[in-house]
C-alpha cells in the first residue's frame, strides 16, 4: 500500500493593514478648515460694507498696498494702510467734522421739536442756527414778557421753564457749551459799587447755567460763561430794541471746544504761579431803566 502524502495547508491570518498617521492630518486639515471658515464668516458679519469692498480690492490685486502704500484702499474702503492707523491721513479729521455736524443738526430738529411740543409759547423768543462755533441757542426777552427781572439776574418763570426743558437734551450730547449774556444798550444807573451791564450780563449769564444744571445738564458739559454787555446787538438797527437782552448757548463743535481749551492751557501755562486773580464783591443798587 502506497503511503499517502503528507499536505500542510498554510492559513493567512485575516487583519487590517496597517494604515499609518494620514488619517490624522486629514483630520486636522479638516478642522483647520472649519476654523478658517467660521472665522470668516464671523468677519463678514461683524464688518461693514466698505470693509468687505476693502476686502475683496485686497485680494483681487495683493499687491496694491505694497506698491502704492494702501492709500487708494484705505481711502475709499477705510481699510487702513498697512494694517495700523495712518496718522498722515487728513481724512480723519474731516470725518470728524462731518459727523459732528451731524450730530449738531439732529440735536437742532430735537430742540425744534421740543419747542414745537412743550414750548410753542415761547418759540418767537427761541431761535436756533448752525454756525462756525456749533448750534447756537437764542433766547430773547420779548415785550412785556423778559428772561430776568428789571435790571437783575433773578430769573422769570418762563426763564426757568424754557432752560430746564432744554438741559436734558443738551445733555444727550459729549458737546461742551458756553453760555453768553446781553443786554441792551441802555446805560445802567450810576451806583456806588460800580456795577454796570457788563457785571449784569455775566451775572445773567451765570444764572442762566444753574438753571441749566438745575434742568439736568451736567457741570463738566460748562465750558465757558461769560458777560458781553451791549456789545453785540442782536438788532443793531434799534440798540435798545428788547430781543438785545437775551441769553446764547453755544453747543460747540469739537473744533471749537479744542481751540478754547488749547488756548486756555497755553494762557495757565504763561501765566506766573505767583499771579492769582482777586474780585471785590459787589451789591446792586435800585434800578431805574429796563435792561
Amino acid at each position: 500500500m502506497a503511503e499517502q502524502p503528507i499536505i500542510i495547508k498554510k492559513i493567512k491570518k485575516g487583519g487590517h493593514e496597517h494604515h499609518g498617521g494620514a488619517w490624522k492630518l486629514a483630520y486636522a486639515d479638516f478642522v483647520t478648515a472649519m476654523m478658517a471658515f467660521f472665522l470668516l464668516m464671523w468677519l463678514l458679519g461683524s464688518t461693514t460694507d466698505a470693509d468687505r469692498k476693502g476686502i475683496a480690492e485686497y485680494f483681487n490685486d495683493p499687491f496694491k498696498i505694497s506698491l502704492m502704500g494702501g492709500m487708494d484702499v484705505g481711502e475709499r474702503s477705510k481699510i487702513e494702510p498697512g494694517g495700523g492707523k495712518d496718522i498722515t491721513s487728513q481724512d480723519h479729521g474731516e470725518i470728524d467734522e462731518k459727523d459732528d455736524l451731524k450730530q449738531l443738526a439732529q440735536l437742532k430738529e430735537d430742540i425744534q421739536s421740543l419747542i414745537n411740543k412743550q414750548l410753542e409759547e415761547f418759540k418767537e423768543q427761541i431761535k436756533l442756527e448752525i454756525t462756525p462755533e456749533g448750534l447756537r441757542i437764542l433766547i430773547t426777552d420779548k415785550e412785556n414778557r423778559p428772561m430776568f427781572k428789571l435790571a437783575s439776574s433773578a430769573t422769570e418763570p418762563q426763564a426757568q421753564e424754557i432752560l430746564w426743558a432744554l438741559a436734558p437734551v443738551i445733555n444727550d450730547l459729549p458737546n461742551k457749551i458756553s453760555i453768553n449774556g446781553h443786554t441792551d444798550a441802555r446805560p445802567f444807573p450810576r451806583n456806588q459799587t460800580g456795577y454796570t451791564n457788563w457785571e449784569l450780563s455775566g451775572d445773567r449769564a451765570n444764572a442762566a447755567r444753574q438753571e441749566l444744571q438745575e434742568g439736568g445738564l451736567a457741570e463738566e458739559k460748562i465750558l465757558r460763561v461769560t458777560g458781553l454787555s451791549s456789545s453785540i446787538p442782536l438788532n443793531t438797527s434799534d440798540p435798545l430794541d428788547p430781543m438785545n437782552r437775551r441769553i446764547s448757548i453755544v453747543v460747540m463743535n469739537k473744533k471749537t471746544e479744542n481751540e478754547i481749551v488749547q488756548g486756555l492751557t497755553n494762557e495757565a501755562d504763561s501765566t506766573p504761579k505767583e499771579a492769582t486773580p482777586s474780585a471785590e464783591p459787589h451789591t446792586e443798587a435800585p434800578p431805574s431803566t429796563e435792561h
